[in-house]
Protein backbone atom coordinates (compact mmCIF):
# COMPACT_ATOMS: atom_id res chain seq x y z
CA UNK A 1 0.00 0.00 0.00
CA UNK A 2 1.17 3.53 -0.73
CA UNK A 3 1.09 6.28 1.89
CA UNK A 4 1.90 9.99 1.83
CA UNK A 5 3.66 10.84 5.10
CA UNK A 6 5.87 13.49 6.68
CA UNK A 7 9.33 12.43 7.86
CA UNK A 8 12.27 14.26 9.40
CA UNK A 9 15.97 13.77 8.84
CA UNK A 10 19.17 15.50 9.93
CA UNK A 11 21.27 16.33 6.88
CA UNK A 12 24.99 17.12 7.06
CA UNK A 13 26.33 19.57 4.51
CA UNK A 14 29.95 20.44 3.71
CA UNK A 15 30.89 24.15 3.95
CA UNK A 16 31.76 24.29 0.22
CA UNK A 17 28.00 24.07 -0.51
CA UNK A 18 27.19 27.21 1.50
CA UNK A 19 25.96 30.07 -0.62
CA UNK A 20 22.94 31.22 -2.57
CA UNK A 21 21.85 27.72 -3.58
CA UNK A 22 22.27 26.11 -0.13
CA UNK A 23 18.61 25.00 0.01
CA UNK A 24 18.79 23.40 -3.47
CA UNK A 25 21.98 21.52 -2.53
CA UNK A 26 20.31 20.33 0.68
CA UNK A 27 17.20 19.12 -1.19
CA UNK A 28 19.21 17.31 -3.89
CA UNK A 29 21.36 15.60 -1.22
CA UNK A 30 18.18 14.59 0.64
CA UNK A 31 16.67 13.08 -2.52
CA UNK A 32 19.89 11.22 -3.32
CA UNK A 33 20.19 9.84 0.24
CA UNK A 34 16.54 8.97 0.92
CA UNK A 35 14.72 7.97 -2.30
CA UNK A 36 14.87 4.21 -2.86
CA UNK A 37 15.78 3.36 0.73
CA UNK A 38 13.77 1.21 3.11
CA UNK A 39 13.04 1.72 6.77
CA UNK A 40 11.31 -1.13 8.53
CA UNK A 41 8.91 1.24 10.25
CA UNK A 42 7.63 3.23 7.24
CA UNK A 43 8.50 1.02 4.26
CA UNK A 44 10.23 1.91 0.98
CA UNK A 45 10.58 5.61 0.22
CA UNK A 46 9.38 5.95 -3.38
CA UNK A 47 9.65 9.71 -3.89
CA UNK A 48 10.02 12.97 -1.99
CA UNK A 49 7.06 15.18 -2.87
CA UNK A 50 7.92 18.33 -0.96
CA UNK A 51 10.01 20.02 1.68
CA UNK A 52 8.01 21.34 4.62
CA UNK A 53 10.74 22.94 6.67
CA UNK A 54 14.52 23.32 6.82
CA UNK A 55 15.58 24.16 10.37
CA UNK A 56 18.52 26.23 11.55
CA UNK A 57 21.87 24.59 10.97
CA UNK A 58 24.10 23.45 13.80
CA UNK A 59 27.87 23.63 13.21
CA UNK A 60 29.71 20.39 14.06
CA UNK A 61 32.80 21.03 16.20
CA UNK A 62 36.09 20.38 14.46
CA UNK A 63 34.76 19.49 11.01
CA UNK A 64 32.96 22.58 9.78
CA UNK A 65 30.04 20.45 8.60
CA UNK A 66 26.61 21.82 9.41
CA UNK A 67 23.66 19.63 10.41
CA UNK A 68 20.24 20.83 9.22
CA UNK A 69 16.98 19.26 10.46
CA UNK A 70 14.80 18.78 7.35
CA UNK A 71 11.09 17.96 7.47
CA UNK A 72 9.83 16.53 4.18
CA UNK A 73 6.76 14.89 2.61
CA UNK A 74 7.22 11.60 0.79
CA UNK A 75 5.38 8.67 -0.75
CA UNK A 76 6.20 5.32 0.86
CA UNK A 77 5.31 1.76 -0.13
CA UNK A 78 4.63 -0.73 2.66
CA UNK A 79 3.02 -4.12 1.99
CA UNK A 80 0.61 -5.59 4.54
CA UNK A 81 -0.69 -9.07 5.31
CA UNK A 82 -3.82 -9.79 3.27
CA UNK A 83 -2.98 -7.28 0.53
CA UNK A 84 -3.38 -8.31 -3.13
CA UNK A 85 -0.46 -7.32 -5.40
CA UNK A 86 0.53 -7.81 -8.99
CA UNK A 87 4.14 -8.95 -9.34
CA UNK A 88 6.64 -10.17 -11.93
CA UNK A 89 8.19 -13.62 -11.43
CA UNK A 90 12.00 -13.40 -11.17
CA UNK A 91 12.98 -16.99 -10.35
CA UNK A 92 11.28 -20.40 -10.37
CA UNK A 93 12.54 -23.54 -8.60
CA UNK A 94 11.07 -26.74 -7.13
CA UNK A 95 10.53 -25.00 -3.76
CA UNK A 96 8.30 -22.30 -5.30
CA UNK A 97 8.95 -18.99 -7.02
CA UNK A 98 10.17 -15.48 -6.25
CA UNK A 99 8.35 -12.43 -7.59
CA UNK A 100 8.94 -8.69 -7.32
CA UNK A 101 6.28 -6.03 -6.82
CA UNK A 102 8.27 -2.82 -7.09
CA UNK A 103 11.05 -2.98 -4.48
CA UNK A 104 9.49 -5.86 -2.50
CA UNK A 105 10.55 -9.45 -3.09
CA UNK A 106 7.82 -12.03 -2.46
CA UNK A 107 8.30 -15.81 -2.13
CA UNK A 108 5.44 -18.16 -3.04
CA UNK A 109 6.05 -21.70 -1.75
CA UNK A 110 5.00 -24.71 -3.83
CA UNK A 111 2.49 -25.47 -1.01
CA UNK A 112 0.83 -22.12 -1.77
CA UNK A 113 0.52 -22.83 -5.51
CA UNK A 114 -2.69 -24.60 -6.69
CA UNK A 115 -2.51 -28.41 -6.50
CA UNK A 116 -3.14 -28.87 -10.23
CA UNK A 117 0.15 -27.09 -11.07
CA UNK A 118 3.30 -29.23 -11.33
CA UNK A 119 6.94 -28.13 -11.37
CA UNK A 120 8.66 -28.70 -14.72
CA UNK A 121 12.47 -28.54 -14.71
CA UNK A 122 14.57 -27.84 -17.78
CA UNK A 123 16.17 -24.86 -19.47
CA UNK A 124 13.14 -22.69 -18.41
CA UNK A 125 11.84 -24.07 -15.09
CA UNK A 126 8.12 -23.43 -14.57
CA UNK A 127 4.89 -24.49 -12.90
CA UNK A 128 2.34 -25.77 -15.44
CA UNK A 129 -1.25 -27.01 -15.14
CA UNK A 130 -1.92 -30.61 -16.17
CA UNK A 131 -3.57 -29.49 -19.42
CA UNK A 132 -0.76 -27.01 -20.16
CA UNK A 133 -3.08 -23.99 -20.38
CA UNK A 134 -1.45 -21.97 -17.57
CA UNK A 135 2.29 -21.63 -17.05
CA UNK A 136 4.26 -19.71 -14.40
CA UNK A 137 7.84 -19.00 -15.46
CA UNK A 138 10.39 -16.20 -15.29
CA UNK A 139 8.90 -12.82 -16.38
CA UNK A 140 5.29 -14.03 -15.96
CA UNK A 141 2.98 -11.53 -14.28
CA UNK A 142 1.01 -12.94 -11.35
CA UNK A 143 -1.62 -11.62 -8.98
CA UNK A 144 -0.91 -12.83 -5.46
CA UNK A 145 -1.99 -12.32 -1.88
CA UNK A 146 0.49 -11.53 0.87
CA UNK A 147 0.03 -13.90 3.80
CA UNK A 148 3.05 -12.86 5.84
CA UNK A 149 5.69 -10.14 6.15
CA UNK A 150 9.00 -9.93 7.96
CA UNK A 151 10.36 -6.47 8.62
CA UNK A 152 14.06 -5.86 9.22
CA UNK A 153 15.71 -2.50 9.84
CA UNK A 154 16.44 -1.98 6.14
CA UNK A 155 14.35 -4.57 4.28
CA UNK A 156 10.87 -6.06 4.03
CA UNK A 157 10.36 -9.72 3.03
CA UNK A 158 6.97 -11.19 2.08
CA UNK A 159 5.40 -14.62 1.69
CA UNK A 160 2.55 -14.89 -0.79
CA UNK A 161 -0.02 -17.31 -2.14
CA UNK A 162 -1.81 -17.82 -5.45
CA UNK A 163 -4.02 -20.57 -4.01
CA UNK A 164 -7.17 -18.45 -3.81
CA UNK A 165 -9.96 -17.18 -6.05
CA UNK A 166 -8.95 -14.67 -8.75
CA UNK A 167 -5.22 -15.13 -8.04
CA UNK A 168 -2.61 -16.52 -10.42
CA UNK A 169 -1.11 -15.71 -13.81
CA UNK A 170 -2.15 -12.42 -15.40
CA UNK A 171 0.13 -12.58 -18.42
CA UNK A 172 2.60 -15.19 -19.65
CA UNK A 173 5.59 -14.05 -21.75
CA UNK A 174 5.50 -17.30 -23.75
CA UNK A 175 1.99 -16.62 -25.11
CA UNK A 176 2.55 -12.87 -25.63
CA UNK A 177 4.81 -13.29 -28.69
Amino acid sequence: MFFHIVLERNMQLHPRHFGRDLREKLVSKLMKDVEGTCSGRHGFVVAITGIENVGKGLIRDGTGFVTFPVKYQCVVFRPFKGEILEAVVTMVNKMGFFAEAGPVQIFVSNHLIPDDMEFQSGDMPNYTTSDGSVKIQKDSEVRLKIIGTRVDATEIFCIGTIKDDFLGVISDPATAS
